[in-house]
């Protein structure tokens, strides 16, 4: 049986990258005649078109759309085991691209990663603060911090703790509008709507007897960041349904009230996903070791 030509395919992956040959000459350091020949050489091997090319525009084929993200993975492997491969002595170094949801990368994860590079000063983190979920191989991050219930997908995902949802209101808000005591009583409640949220403004609670239902609440505030509900939240505006970091405090000083505290939502999961590729470079394995250790309390 004869070998793919994996040097072909990750001269593919890196031109669909670049978007030009001569964009991914430069990053392969090769010429653009080897990288064109490399293209070539795939496309005859495997019978089709990968792009479409035009004095002006170069653009993935279908069959090339449906391919890159192995290519991609191709590619992201050979370095990865070069890396893996290199003396542990040598000083860790180069770039790791992580996504973080804004809110917990600040008040968790900033402080981490401050401590990383006092530890690590070779490597430089390239941290993307957003509460919307990227794509890890096709925008090129080494890893991301979700909190999610994790549905099935090629990524790697290493959990690190559970996180609860709480249906939190101030006091006040309860004084002047009630405290609801069943989650059909919510639709005549107002609340902060999370833009990200698979069903904005649908909250799936199971009650004591696991009776299951799906309340609904009228929006007073969308936001696509929690942080901007809190001061709405705490000024008696609008009930919300919050992770335990934001509301915990809240919740101990009086400040704010749990609603329906018999009802409960599905936990939700702190982790940490990855790439498909079982292997990682040498930097990537160490940040994840030092946020499972920050993050887990290891």
């Amino acid at each position: 049986m004869r070998l793919p030509d994996f040097e072909a395919w990750a001269v593919f992956a890196a031109v669909a990258d670049t978007g030009s040959f001569t964009g991914a000459a430069d990053a392969l350091s090769l010429s653009k005649a080897k990288v064109s020949k490399a293209v070539s050489r795939l496309e005859a091997e495997l019978g089709t078109v990968l792009f479409h090319r035009t004095s002006r525009r170069l653009s993935l084929s279908a069959a090339g759309r449906s391919l890159v993200d192995h290519a991609r993975r191709i590619r992201m492997d050979g370095e990865a085991a070069v890396e893996a491969a290199r003396d542990e002595a040598v000083l860790l170094s180069g770039t790791v691209r992580i996504a973080v949801p804004m809110s917990f990368g600040l008040s968790a994860v900033a402080p981490l990663i401050a401590q990383f590079m006092a530890l690590h000063p070779g490597i430089l983190i390239d941290m993307h603060l957003s509460d919307a979920r990227v794509d890890l191989v096709d925008q090129g991050f080494d890893m991301a911090l979700r909190i999610a219930v994790l549905p099935d997908s090629s990524l790697r995902a290493i959990r690190l703790r559970t996180v609860s949802l709480y249906l939190i209101a101030a006091p006040g808000y309860c004084a002047r509008h009630g405290t609801p005591h069943h989650p059909a009583e919510l639709e005549a409640h107002k609340a902060v709507h999370y833009a990200n949220s698979p069903q904005p403004g649908l909250w799936p609670l199971t009650g004591p007897d696991g009776t299951r239902v799906l309340a609904r609440s009228q929006p007073a505030l969308i936001v696509n960041n929690a942080d901007a509900a809190m001061p709405a939240v705490f000024d008696g505006q609008c009930i919300a349904a919050l992770p335990d970091f934001f509301c915990m405090d809240g919740l101990s000083d009086g400040r704010l009230v749990h609603l329906l505290p018999e009802w409960r939502f599905e936990p939700l999961t702190l982790s940490i996903v990855t790439p498909p590729s079982p292997h990682r470079p040498a930097r990537v394995e160490a940040l994840i070791a030092w946020l499972r250790k920050g993050l887990q309390g290891e």
